[in-house]
């Protein structure tokens, strides 16, 4: 299932919805028309319906099944390209993403692959939906892409062997790793890069536009990633390419950290960073990041000082 959380429009609550043939279906109305009651609140937020395990995904499975067999489709049903996406998962408790992953990143930025996976934060106030402002802020002038595939945790675990690691993925996504080069470099010794800043301003974490769940990926390494910007495709290769793989991501980062539900573990991005080719972001840019396996996050580049007041 491909899971997503919206709104049919501004002002309208916020929802889960499914996104099949072509159309977003929102299980709210699918559940009320189907089954003539309130819904569960597994269908408002998708960490608690991640939270709600097994139990919830089939309750979704039989909510869809009875909506196929109803006449009255449409008021469910919403174009894709009609509604107001929000990040898939808002609140998650971790945001975990990897620093030079792939090893063709490693060699464009001139850095040696880690000995065993480098770890670094960002915060929910990065987090953006699909078709949504990224802000270009008053404090940097370097603004970069990054694309990536993020894990998403359906359940608690500590100490996990990369043996059964993959049974504590709920889903994949999209995350693009927006960084502020000129808050992020130069290193100072002997404290290293400014992180907080060169990763954590605003609306520095796109992510979607929905989640793939597990059991739809026969190979999630077969997957291919390709950032654009305005049509140019900046960075292109294989999950495959990943120097850790999220097996042996997910051991490392148990090791003394509990993962939970709605947790977000993003992989790396391959080479072709603006930072390398001195392509930074720009006011108007239309920045697109694919994943072959689960779609398209597009996002638009606004000056802080022109964004829409909402």
């Amino acid at each position: 299932m491909k899971l997503l959380l919206f709104s049919p429009s501004k002002g309208e609550y916020k929802r889960v919805g499914v996104y099949r043939n072509g159309k977003i279906i929102d299980l709210v109305k699918a559940y009320e028309l189907t089954f003539d009651a309130n819904p569960p609140n597994w269908f408002y937020d998708t960490k608690d319906l991640i939270e709600g395990g097994e139990g919830a995904l089939e309750l979704i499975k039989l909510t869809l099944n009875s909506f196929d067999k109803i006449n009255n489709k449409s008021v469910a049903e919403y174009d894709p390209n009609s509604i107001i996406y929000y990040p898939p998962i808002t609140n998650p408790e971790k945001i975990l993403l990897l620093a030079v992953n792939y090893r063709a990143h490693g060699k464009e930025t001139n850095h040696s692959p880690p000995k065993e996976p480098y770890l670094f934060t960002k915060f929910n106030n990065t987090l953006v939906g699909h078709n949504q402002q990224v802000l270009i802020p008053k404090a940097s002038q370097k603004v970069d892409y990054e694309i990536e595939l993020a894990v998403i945790i359906g359940k608690k675990g500590k100490y996990v062997n990369k043996s059964d690691a993959m049974k504590y993925i709920f889903g994949y996504t999209i995350l693009n790793d927006i960084s502020f080069r000129d808050k992020q470099f130069p290193s100072e010794n002997p404290y290293g890069m400014r992180w907080v800043h060169g990763k954590g301003m605003d609306t520095a974490c796109p992510l979607g536009p929905w989640i793939v769940t597990r059991d739809e990926m026969d190979n999630i390494y077969n997957s291919k990633l390709t950032l654009k910007v305005n049509g140019e495709i900046r960075q292109q290769a294989y999950a495959e390419e990943m120097i850790f793989k999220i097996d042996e991501i997910i051991e490392y980062v148990t090791n003394g950290i509990t993962i939970k539900p709605g947790d977000i573990i993003s992989t790396g991005t391959p080479s072709g960073v603006g930072h390398v080719m001195g392509k930074y972001l720009k006011h108007g840019d239309v920045v697109e990041a694919e994943i072959s396996s689960i779609g398209v996050l597009r996002n638009f580049m606004i000056d802080e000082e022109k964004q829409s007041i909402s």
